[in-house]
């Protein structure tokens, strides 16, 4: 079973609280072995003109590297990481937590639990001030 579908219906959840405004932050975690890169963080961000960017730092033992994509790109860079190196990614919102997961025969499953945040990131609060969101 391809877990790639159900990615795909994880990543609807990471627009559709981005959208709502209960987006807080979104994890990759939990590495398979010992690997160079140990995390990805994503965070929205709003560049100078206004413009809505994913801010993706990536964690490597020795550094971190950070690139900005839109919503749309994000996904395209960020699903290749899923199975290689991780087997987690964690969004968090003010609604839910919700954990996308491969199990250790690679079957995934989607997770929904209490919400760790009770705010939305500082970036969604000012998108629904200026309104573009």
């Amino acid at each position: 079973m391809s877990f790639q579908p159900l990615f795909v219906v994880f990543w609807e959840k990471v627009i559709e609280s981005i959208q709502n405004g209960t987006f807080a932050k979104l994890t990759f975690a939990k590495t398979i072995g010992d690997t160079e890169l140990k995390n990805i963080y994503v965070r929205p961000v709003i560049t100078e003109n206004d413009t809505f960017k994913m801010s993706c730092i990536a964690r490597y033992k020795k550094e971190e590297i950070e690139s900005f994509h839109s919503l749309e790109d994000s996904f395209a860079i960020l699903a290749p990481y899923m199975n290689n190196p991780f087997l987690t990614a964690l969004l968090f919102t003010t609604e839910n937590d919700i954990t996308f997961k491969l199990n250790k025969k690679r079957v995934p499953s989607i997770i929904e639990q209490a919400p760790t945040f009770k705010n939305a990131s500082d970036v969604i609060m000012e998108m629904k001030e200026k309104g573009i969101i």
